[in-house]
């Protein structure tokens, strides 16, 4: 399904560019706005980023180019194009993954044999991607290898001390620092505590959203949205698709997640068993710690709306 593209594309501009540089396209193109994950264009942002590293398509194409000969799968990168005169910003164009994409977590309307199977590949691909050595697809340089939990807990306490600031919209005042905020930091930045440090490449929002699966076979055809991706431990990304497991039936989208609830549903120790498996990673001896680090940013990211909530509930 596909509708209006929302920002406007000069395409013109845009097939003369392709018939010179992307053979394996064909004009005229017809050019639609997915409403699936499938999508096979990217591009950065109209405006000016205030981040250099906010939406950074070169560093998308970069990783999917360079998984395009390993066993992860991706799709193809067909061609970037760093000249803003073609659409008005940097683009990449990939291939069209033409499966399926399961938006709750677990996958309705599947049989449960089917749902296991599922789930199984997702995990072994997790651990597949994580098996890939950053130096051999030439990717030494993409992140730091070490120290990654530290420097996220750096980048969470400086945006949280900056969102304490954040004057509320009735009293005027400062909104003031998450509860407990700092005690958290310290806990997380305890080297007793923390998982030994490890560096591989890590997707950094990998789940089942993200994944693109075969029409009719129970694996995995893509990994999309790369935006996210560096080298760090790679405890966060298995940590983060199997969240709903932590939570499991705490809100309306992980209730399915209760032990038994959904036939077919595998226990996140089998998913730990899986990875372990295949990575060669057992990260059951770091899982709580990582799992309760998982929602250190996402209370962070909440707490950064106490004030423009607010202000919109009262209009």
């Amino acid at each position: 399904m596909a509708g209006a593209v929302r920002q406007p594309i000069d395409i013109p501009s845009l097939e003369r560019y392709i018939d010179q540089n992307v053979p394996a396209l064909k004009t005229p193109l017809d050019v639609k706005q997915p409403t699936a994950r499938s999508s096979f264009c990217g591009r950065s942002p109209p405006g000016k980023l205030l981040s250099k590293t906010a939406h950074k398509v070169e560093r998308e194409y970069k990783i999917i180019r360079s998984l395009n000969d390993t066993d992860v799968p991706v799709p193809d990168a067909l061609c970037l194009c760093e000249d803003n005169d073609v659409i008005g910003t940097p683009f990449y164009i990939m291939s069209f993954l033409d499966g399926r994409h399961f938006t709750d977590p677990a996958m309705p309307g599947v049989s449960g044999e089917e749902r296991r199977a599922l789930w199984k590949s997702a995990i072994e691909t997790l651990a597949k991607f994580h098996r890939v050595v950053p130096k051999s697809v030439g990717l030494e340089n993409f992140g730091k290898p070490t120290g990654f939990y530290d420097r996220q807990i750096a980048t969470f306490t400086t945006i949280s001390r900056a969102q304490a600031q954040v004057r509320d919209v009735d009293s005027k005042e400062p909104v003031g620092e998450l509860p407990h905020f700092e005690d958290m930091s310290r806990f997380f930045s305890e080297k007793a505590t923390q998982p030994r440090d490890r560096g591989t490449l890590v997707h950094g929002d990998y789940k089942i959203d993200n994944l693109i699966f075969h029409k009719t076979e129970a694996r995995v055809i893509g990994i999309l949205d790369w935006e996210m991706a560096t080298v760090g431990h790679p405890l966060s990304d298995f940590c983060n698709v199997t969240s709903p497991y932590i939570l499991e039936g705490a809100d309306s989208s992980t209730e399915s997640f209760q032990p038994g609830r959904t036939p077919g549903l595998p226990s996140r120790e089998e998913c730990m068993r899986w990875y372990h498996e295949v990575s060669g990673y057992n990260p059951a001896g770091d899982i709580a710690w990582g799992g309760c680090f998982l929602y250190l940013p996402r209370l962070r990211h909440h707490a950064g709306h106490r004030g423009p909530v607010r202000s919109a509930t009262s209009q």
